[in-house]
């Protein structure tokens, strides 16, 4: 099959070429043949972290000094656009969150002690890591959410639930963000939390069964008087909202390479469909409205990954860019609903079975215009930056 693949922009290194070649060797080889059975049995196998934190792809975003290599954003991007590639949503999903998502938050606003404690398991891939925003009442409205941590002494107790958390049933270290001052209204008075598992009075509840991410594991979690040492606040009190929008501008980042991966990979497959599907006295690519459809669906996806990259180019020479990157989790979620709709209608029926790539990938990608910040309130944020 030939590959449907983009030019690298010019702010690709020959490094970071190099890298894209090995993400994907470790796809071909590791994930690939075994994507199918991890889907029915709804997790990764933890050696798959392990095998990566070996090869250096856990550590990409994280300092040298804890064994990680610093490679800045165009690793990330480049990165997950390989893993996209795999055609299985809920690995990308598990991993990103790991390196990109949730780990992050301990280089960004850690102490030198909380870095040295938990950087090094999560960078060679012994413990994973997962980041829990999200409640009932509050997902991309941060503001509102409502567990609760109260100082008690040399520990904080903290209350409350969470959902929709990746990596939430066999993850092992967790970024909890919770409302440290409850006088203090709105996005004030947030604080995060390192908190691991088997924390007394923290339990993970029910693993959540979902759409599409099927091989990733996402959870409930209940904190019911969850004592947390002192030390183990993260970055300063009641400014936690304010390191949970950072991250989410590199989450946001990571979402338009994974897109970009996605859309390459649905064309690929659709073309190597319609060039060999017989119909109506020769295969669909004889027929213009298929390669019409195809080639504005490509030009979709070429756009929207341009855009990400430059987005990407930006945050890595420092400009604040929270238009650009709001404008690329809009751009690249929402054209890539497009891609999956077109090519799963190519395929015909065969897109509508359970087993196709496609009709996975066409469930995956629903995720993508909700998790991260939803398409609605990403154009509230461009609409404040006009």
């Amino acid at each position: 099959m030939a590959e449907v693949r983009f030019p690298d922009p010019s702010c690709i290194t020959d490094e970071l070429r190099m890298l894209r070649g090995q993400v994907k060797r470790f796809v071909d080889e590791k994930i690939i043949p075994h994507g199918e059975q991890w889907e029915r049995d709804g997790m990764i196998p933890r050696d798959i972290f392990r095998q990566m934190g070996e090869l250096g792809f856990l550590g990409m975003r994280h300092p040298a000094e804890y064994g990680g290599t610093d490679l800045g954003p165009l690793a990330s991007m480049v990165f997950a656009e390989e893993l996209a590639r795999s055609t299985f949503g809920g690995v990308t999903a598990c991993v990103t969150v790991h390196t990109d998502m949730s780990a992050t938050h301990i280089t960004r606003d850690g102490t030198a002690e909380q870095k040295a404690k938990y950087l090094p398991p999560l960078i060679r891939g012994e413990k994973v890591c997962a980041i829990a925003v999200t409640e009932p009442g509050a997902g991309s409205d941060v503001a509102g959410l409502r567990t609760r941590a109260i100082r008690d002494g040399d520990h904080w107790v903290i209350n409350g639930s969470k959902t929709f958390i990746t990596n939430g049933v066999y993850g092992d270290t967790y970024v909890v963000a919770a409302r440290s001052d409850p006088a203090a209204k709105g996005s004030r008075g947030i604080s995060l939390f390192i908190i691991e598992k088997g924390t007394p009075g923290f339990v993970v509840g029910r693993k959540l069964e979902k759409h599409g991410w099927r091989c990733s594991d996402t959870a409930e979690l209940f904190f019911d008087d969850a004592r947390v040492p002192a030390e183990n606040l993260l970055g300063v009190e009641n400014q936690g909202f304010y390191g949970i929008m950072k991250n989410f501008q590199n989450e946001r980042m990571v979402v338009g390479a994974i897109c970009a991966g996605e859309s390459a990979k649905a064309l690929e497959l659709t073309l190597e469909h319609v060039r060999n599907r017989q119909a109506f006295g020769g295969t669909l690519w004889d027929l213009q409205a298929t390669r019409q459809r195809l080639g504005l669906l490509a030009a979709k996806a070429a756009a929207a990954r341009a855009l990400a990259y430059q987005a990407a180019e930006l945050d890595a020479s420092g400009f604040d860019c929270v238009r650009e990157l709001s404008m690329v989790k809009v751009m690249s979620a929402e054209s890539l609903q497009d891609v999956m709709y077109g090519c799963l209608q190519l395929h015909g029926g065969a897109g509508y079975m359970i087993g196709t790539p496609v009709e996975r990938m066409a469930r995956d990608a629903r995720i993508l215009t909700i998790g991260g910040g939803a398409t609605e309130v990403m154009l509230e944020e461009v609409a404040k930056r006009l």
